[in-house]
């Protein structure tokens, strides 16, 4: 479904990117709407799918994950039933933050944490090594994060999203 946004839900947009506890009036003071037709416009952009949810933001030092990893993994089999095999098991693994399908020579991309580097050794020889199909396991260790994902470039005004 396409949906066009115009400058005020851009500003929404923006707005609950930086902070999602914002309330509906401080929404409509920034905007200047009144609340009935904020909230409508939010609502209208959850059911669009342009808002897919709210969350808060943890910081992964603070809950002692002082190692984040990216991990490529190759399977074994090309087909739907080994990757289906891999992404169901993958899933169940709560260290792994964010997995990729991708292109190229290897065939998943991981953001895998860790409380320390044998936390992380632990995990690779007694879980992601032991994932349905793997046929190969690279690591590269993320020494600095230079830009966090703190959010998505929004298109141009005008452009159907």
């Amino acid at each position: 479904m396409r949906v066009e946004f115009d400058a005020t839900d851009r500003t929404l947009l923006e707005a609950l990117q930086n902070n999602a506890r914002l309330t509906t009036s401080e929404l409509a003071q920034l905007t200047q709407m009144s609340q009935s037709p904020c909230w409508r416009r939010v609502k209208r952009l959850e059911d669009a799918g342009l808002i897919a949810g709210y969350q808060a933001r943890l910081d992964r030092r603070a809950l002692g994950y002082g190692v984040m990893a990216f991990v490529t993994i190759s399977i074994e089999g090309q087909d739907e039933s080994h990757s289906l095999d891999f992404e169901r098991a993958v899933r169940q693994i709560p260290e792994v933050v964010t997995c990729h399908g991708v292109s190229g020579p290897e065939d998943f991309v991981l953001i895998v944490v860790a409380a320390d580097l044998d936390a992380y050794s632990n995990l690779m020889q007694h879980k992601l090594r032991r994932l349905p199909g793997v046929k190969m396991v690279r690591t590269s260790f993320s020494l600095q994060e230079v830009k966090p994902m703190e959010g998505l470039p929004l298109p141009q005004l005008g452009t159907p999203v």
